[in-house]
């Protein structure tokens, strides 16, 4: 980019920049954003395909999760960028409806593109957007279904939504019950779940139906002594958050041994010292020990023979979920052992799953944490599976928290699309057109949802719609019958918060994406090459130069 003044080019971007404006550059960066929609459209619904992505290394993941497909795609476009940022605060959100966002954003920008062409203002086509966003929020909030922390029935459809159309098809309603269970089981009294303390923890071996919750903590070690019983009933635990080996003086002390049998003494009283905190460990009624730190060979030697089950180095995120389930308290200081300090659970036992050996710890009286192992035929099945649980179990938390809900199939989509469009007349001016666009783009969630079903979209929208305007707000599609008819009944149902989200967050976007006109890209710098033989070091110089160069790019 140069200015020509009296014959002197002015220089004012680095060579080799590149710049697009106006409409190139809305059109580019639309272009992108659609481009990413339209590689996780086809994941969207119960009958959406999965997606293969392998990395640079070769690693192989396969999903139908909108939001894992966007991360694992090296994106490289800014504008596309921005669309996998709407994935993942959706899924920071909600944990679920990242592909209805990114689907939705991607219609939006497709519907301004053609204002754009009819000379409608980008700031116009925004600021209407941001209207329609505005009081798609109200539509959703009338047309929300309240409903009890108790009703585990809906709570079970909630998830099952949430896992359709991922891997877990065959043994569903298992997992919906396992999700339900370990959500209802750590809530609080004010219904709020924290999704931490839940652990999911998977283990390749065994078919989806052997998958597992565990009123307890489940923990991948092994006891430190095969002298230690395996299995303890009855469990007083202690959770230890300190080092059950001799402790080394703090400054610098020197002791002078002269003769052999001083030395003796010397580790005598060592290996004493470490009986003495074996024998408080023992004496508070602890007969299971979870220590954070290390526990040494000869406490190992004595905790074994006193008959207590330990493990050492356990994670701190561990030893919080034991505190929470066992109703122990955390113990940081030797001398603070005391009876009052123990956990209790009905089990502790060491088995082996898949040839490797796992710690339960069961049967605790009112476990605020819990944990879902999960199993599966192959490593990929296992973690498509683990995402879907992840997804669920979000899903059950918000609705635990916000106690609403709406049906699902494409109704909240297109009663948004019937009511917004009365609201564009309403509105008049410029702006209805962009109210209108926002209202027909929201129709792309049905509409997909029946192409990836194999149905006429054409069709299935007219008969929504038809049963939308007789006032039939819950209507969704049905894709396994090929039917409009009532989701609320048929138990398709999703949290409001998934839509409210989704919708925001994707009309943000959208808006700012259209507001561009502008992109100016700094320029690529190849690392210049160092002379040919023996000149290393100007080679390297060089390199890092070009090395920093490149960190100005997008």
């Amino acid at each position: 980019m140069s200015q020509q003044l009296g014959g002197q080019p002015i220089l004012i971007l680095k060579e080799g920049s590149s710049r697009t404006r106006g409409r190139d550059a809305q059109g580019m960066n639309i272009t992108a954003a659609k481009a990413v929609a339209s590689a996780v459209r086809t994941t969207l619904g119960p009958k959406g395909m999965d997606k293969m992505l392998v990395d640079t290394i070769g690693d192989v993941v396969i999903t139908n999760d909108g939001v894992t497909i966007l991360k694992e795609m090296d994106i490289e476009h800014p504008a596309a960028k921005m669309m996998v940022e709407i994935a993942k605060t959706q899924d920071d959100e909600v944990g679920d409806g990242t592909t209805t966002a990114v689907v939705i954003a991607g219609e939006l920008l497709k519907k301004a593109e053609d204002l754009l062409e009819q000379d409608v203002h980008p700031t116009v086509i925004a600021h209407g957007y941001r209207q329609a966003s505005e009081k798609a929020q109200e539509i959703l909030q009338s047309i929300a279904v309240t409903i009890k922390p108790k009703d585990v029935a809906m709570l079970k459809k909630i998830a099952e939504t949430a896992m359709t159309g991922k891997g877990a098809e065959g043994s569903r309603q298992k997992i919906c019950d396992l999700v339900v269970k370990a959500v209802t089981m750590v809530a609080d009294e004010e219904g709020t779940v924290d999704k931490d303390y839940i652990k999911v923890e998977k283990k390749v071996g065994g078919s989806i139906d052997d998958c597992e919750i565990i009123e307890g903590v489940l923990i991948d070690k092994e006891r430190v002594h095969p002298g230690m019983p395996r299995k303890v009933k009855n469990a007083k635990i202690l959770l230890l958050n300190a080092a059950v080996e001799f402790k080394k003086t703090e400054v610098d002390a020197e002791i002078n041994i002269t003769s052999p049998d001083q030395l003796q003494a010397f580790l005598d009283e060592e290996e004493r010292m470490i009986k003495n905190i074996v024998d408080k460990i023992v004496d508070s009624g602890a007969n299971v020990l979870f220590c954070q730190k290390g526990i040494d060979d000869i406490a190992q030697h004595y905790l074994a023979k006193a008959g207590v089950f330990a493990i050492r180095r356990v994670k701190k995120s561990d030893m919080e979920k034991l505190a929470r389930a066992t109703g122990g308290s955390m113990v940081s200081s030797i001398d603070a052992i005391s009876k009052e300090e123990l956990g209790y659970a009905g089990l502790v036992e060491e088995r082996k799953i898949s040839g490797e050996e796992m710690i339960f710890v069961e049967e605790c009286k009112n476990p605020k944490a819990v944990s879902i192992m999960v199993r599966g035929g192959t490593e990929h099945v296992v973690d498509e599976l683990e995402r879907a649980i992840e997804d669920a179990l979000r899903v059950v938390s918000v609705v635990f928290e916000d106690k609403k809900l709406v049906a699902g199939g494409g109704a909240p989509e297109v009663e948004l699309s019937l009511r917004l469009r009365e609201y564009a007349a309403s509105v008049g001016g410029r702006a209805q057109l962009a109210i209108e666009a926002f209202a027909s783009a929201l129709e792309i969630i049905p509409r997909t949802l029946a192409e990836n079903a194999g149905l006429d979209p054409i069709d299935m929208l007219v008969e929504l719609r038809a049963a939308h305007e007789k006032g039939k707000k819950t209507f969704g599609l049905n894709v396994f019958e090929g039917k409009a008819e009532d989701m609320l009944k048929s138990g398709v149902v999703e949290p409001l918060r998934v839509k409210t989200q989704a919708v925001a967050s994707a009309a943000e976007a959208a808006t700012m994406i259209l507001r561009i006109d502008d992109v100016i890209a700094a320029s690529k710098t190849a690392a210049p090459q160092g002379p040919p033989g023996g000149g290393g070091m100007g080679g390297m110089g060089g390199g890092m130069g070009g090395g920093m160069g490149d960190m100005g790019d997008f």
